[in-house]
């Protein structure tokens, strides 16, 4: 049984208050499909410009064609709820939400009461069911998670006691913690499914070893179940166009009332159990309810800096320029890591270098590179190799590399806002793309390059025509700013350091 069914079971007997309501007329209530068997439609937040990036992914990792939203930075998929573990293992989506339903060309009142009575009817009339019963799945598959990875912790915790010496008493203890870790880590396999044979096996050991979790039921008073059962909820309007006659905050409180008179949910700001979703994009309206507690390219960085690149947008990236395996993949200008990072986890053929002339960023780096580590041995819990990646503080003007050796440079330059200045880019960004040409493999090289200053780079990219080749633009929306990634690729031409080329004149 997996772990999808097993979270469905468990829906059952869990009552929704929509069940105390007869059910609108545009709701399937046909008993004929299981909740294991639900098909439903996603909507995945992506960074801008790579939701064709997105897309890809979608189909290659769920078979899943996607429809990229006319609202850029979104796209739409469809999936079996089966699927729902796999959604959340994408590395190019942001946030998840389950769409309740869609409307493409949605025709607004003229007046704003009009409009606003119109969101107020609307909630009665959506399909609820279905995005609901996706929602508590998610929901249980998230918690069970969180169990499996505090137990395994607490098991490392205790054999990490019993390596320091506790006798005897600390003997028995060694013993009896690795049988609970096999019984908790033969629950899960790769392919995200439920392994009966060995619970079975176990059954008798787990009997007599009370587990976390059966600990956390008995704590659990019948009270605070009931109370459970009280939903709280919140609605967020997020709104893009000029021709609405009503704010964000107005559609979110009167669409919010309606569904509390319809649910008999509890309104809560912050501490909300479900968070609804009304995006509005010119006539188009999408109502869905949030998978994501907070958003996914946060997954790998737990020591931030003054400009901390999403993981999401690594992502995307790394996968412009093709990794191979075997692949040298350098970041020259890294900051937290979160590109390096990115890729190792994504791209374990590969080896990624981490480097940057600032110490501090290099002690942020690989404090990230530590946790992803120590994230890899709980998740694994047992023999962890490691990861391909490595940080070194060095002079991206002068790197430490032999030449030709890099075979994908990908790095996130100073647009000198907050780091740098304009004014030092004009000298900066020719010296790096100079002393790029240098390490990167002539012919097969290729670099992917992010900044905001697209004067200056365009400029120094002038200057290096002869072993740089544009291939690519994609245009992106980093934290307000309009920015470029550039894909590059190396020409065949043999690096010839400007000095060389200068001595060869004076003598000729």
């Amino acid at each position: 049984m997996s772990q999808v069914e097993g979270a469905s079971d468990q829906l059952s007997e869990v009552s929704l208050d929509e069940k105390q309501k007869p059910a609108p007329e545009n709701v399937d209530n046909s008993p004929s499909n299981s909740p294991q068997d639900l098909c439903v439609t996603i909507g995945a937040t992506v960074p801008t410009g790579f939701e064709q990036t997105a897309a890809d992914e979608v189909k290659e990792k769920l078979g899943s064609k996607s429809r990229v939203s006319k609202d850029r930075g979104k796209i739409y998929f469809d999936i079996s709820v089966e699927s729902l573990s796999k959604v959340h293992d994408l590395r190019s989506v942001d946030n998840l939400f389950v769409v309740v339903q869609e409307f493409r060309d949605y025709q607004f009142k003229e007046t704003k009461e009009d409009v606003l009575k119109d969101f107020e009817d609307l909630a009665g009339k959506l399909p609820w069911s279905d995005p609901l019963k996706v929602w508590k799945i998610n929901t249980n598959f998230k918690k069970k998670k969180t169990k499996r990875r505090k137990l395994t912790q607490q098991n490392t915790i205790s054999r990490e006691k019993v390596d320091d010496g506790q006798g005897d008493m600390g003997a028995e203890r060694q013993i009896i913690n690795p049988t609970m870790e096999e019984v908790l880590e033969t629950i899960e396999n790769q392919d995200d499914t439920i392994c009966e044979t060995p619970v079975l096996a176990y059954s008798k050991k787990v009997s007599e070893i009370p587990s976390a979790i059966e600990k956390e039921r008995v704590n659990e008073s019948p009270t605070e179940e009931t109370k459970s059962q009280v939903l709280k909820f919140r609605v967020t309007c997020n709104r893009a166009g000029e021709n609405h006659s009503f704010t964000s905050n107005e559609a979110a409180r009167d669409f919010g009332g309606a569904i509390q008179d319809y649910f008999k949910w509890k309104a809560d700001m912050t501490n909300f159990d479900v968070e609804v979703l009304l995006n509005v994009h010119n006539n188009e309206i999408v109502v869905g309810i949030a998978l994501t507690e907070e958003s996914l390219h946060r997954r790998n960085i737990t020591h931030f800096g003054p400009t901390t690149l999403r993981s999401t947008l690594a992502y995307g990236m790394l996968r412009l320029c093709s990794p191979q395996p075997t692949d040298i993949i350098v970041d020259p200008m890294c900051g937290t890591g979160a590109i390096p990072i990115e890729g190792a986890a994504e791209w374990p053929y590969c080896f990624h270098i981490a480097g940057d002339n600032n110490p501090l960023a290099v002690k942020r780096a690989a404090n990230n590179i530590w946790s992803l580590l120590t994230k890899g041995q709980v998740k694994e819990s047992k023999a962890f190799w490691g990861l391909p990646i490595d940080a070194i503080q060095w002079d991206i003007c002068n790197l430490p590399l032999r030449t030709g050796s890099v075979d994908i440079i990908v790095t996130d330059m100073p647009f000198g806002k907050r780091v740098g200045s304009k004014k030092r880019n004009w000298n900066l960004y020719p010296s790096c793309l100079q002393e790029m040409s240098r390490v990167c493999r002539p012919g097969t090289g290729r670099a992917v390059l992010l900044t905001q200053d697209r004067k200056c780079f365009a400029k120094a990219l002038s200057r290096m025509g002869h072993v740089w080749r544009k291939v690519h633009t994609v245009w992106v929306n980093i934290g307000g700013l309009h920015a470029a990634v550039y894909l590059l690729k190396r020409t065949g031409q043999v690096f010839i350091h400007p000095s060389e080329l200068e001595h060869e004149k004076g003598t000729s």
